[in-house]
């Protein structure tokens, strides 16, 4: 599973099995909230996620930002809250939500479409193919 986290709004995306088919799912909101903490709690359990993906926002030097402290941040909670059978992990994000919007849709999609590019490269970087 990959999630583009937004304070308001969280892009999910999730893999077949075998990792070659990526599925961008509906936003969650608020996700760093308590409520929507719980439905992605909720929906890694319910599709036997094995590591979920959360988009590192760096800048485009590769530095920190607000931004990307904030998904430092949630990692950790995300972790805390589904333990230690669930790896969280954090993937370098700075262009997927560019590329989502590329590829057309709705804008309330894009979020969970950024989440999908993010997804699908991280299985072909983790597959040895190198990033996008």
């Amino acid at each position: 599973m990959a999630l583009d986290y937004g304070s308001g709004r969280t892009g999910v995306a999730v893999a077949d099995p075998t990792g070659t088919i990526v599925t961008p799912l509906p936003a969650v909101l608020r996700a760093g909230a308590r409520k929507g903490r719980r439905e992605l709690v909720r929906l890694i359990e319910e599709r036997q996620v094995e590591t979920v993906v959360v988009g590192l926002p760096l800048g485009l030097r590769g530095h920190d930002t607000d931004q990307t402290r904030e998904a430092r941040a949630f990692a950790a909670t995300l972790q805390d809250a589904v333990g230690d059978g669930v790896r969280v992990e954090l993937y370098d994000e700075r262009f997927t939500t560019r590329m989502a919007q590329r590829t057309g849709g709705t804008a309330t999609d894009e979020d969970s479409r950024a989440a999908a590019v993010l997804l699908e490269e991280w299985l072909r970087v983790r597959a040895g193919d190198g990033p996008l």
